[in-house]
């Protein structure tokens, strides 16, 4: 029997959704020493030296979608633990690169390796992660995220009259 309310909102939805999977991937990567936002910093970086760039801490914040304040704390407290190392960018100055330490690359490859089960988890009632059904999700989430969304937009007009009526 499903708890997820018969009215409940799209946005409901994600926001469920995003905290089931956060919490999980907390609670997986923890014995690893990492939490759900370190493991998104080293995976993606981790992918991303894979296919042969060395990104700016922007460039991660950037892909990540975490803000860039957040991107530096994260990569202090990753280079504090060993796991990352930050360098000035020869080409630019102001940019701080970004690489995992030996022991960091051993860490985000047995952390992708537990999350990769939990992936199989949440897609296996969409028929697992190669399904039709889990590519056309995929498909429908990175439409979702593609959509520009103006936090101060047409709304606002509302929120305004609604607080000068009050």
């Amino acid at each position: 029997m499903s708890t997820t309310p018969k009215d409940a909102t799209p946005g409901f939805l994600v926001w469920r959704l995003s905290m089931k999977w956060r919490v999980a991937v907390d609670r997986a990567v923890a014995p690893l020493g990492l939490t759900h936002a370190q493991y998104a910093l080293t995976a993606s970086l981790y992918g991303m030296h894979r296919d042969g760039h060395h990104p700016s801490q922007r460039r991660l914040a950037d892909h990540t979608g975490l803000e860039p304040l957040y991107v530096s704390k994260l990569a202090r407290s990753l280079e504090a633990a060993g796991l990352l190392e930050r360098t000035r960018d020869p080409r630019d100055p102001r940019a701080v690169q970004l690489a995992l330490t030996e022991q960091g690359h051993d860490v985000t490859g047995r952390a992708i390796r537990v999350v990769r089960e939990l992936h199989q988890q949440l897609l296996e009632p969409l028929g697992g992660p190669g399904s039709a059904r889990a590519r056309d999700f995929t498909r429908e989430l990175a439409a979702l995220l593609d959509a520009p969304l103006d936090p101060f937009g047409s709304h606002t007009s509302f929120i305004e009259s609604e607080t000068e009526q009050s």
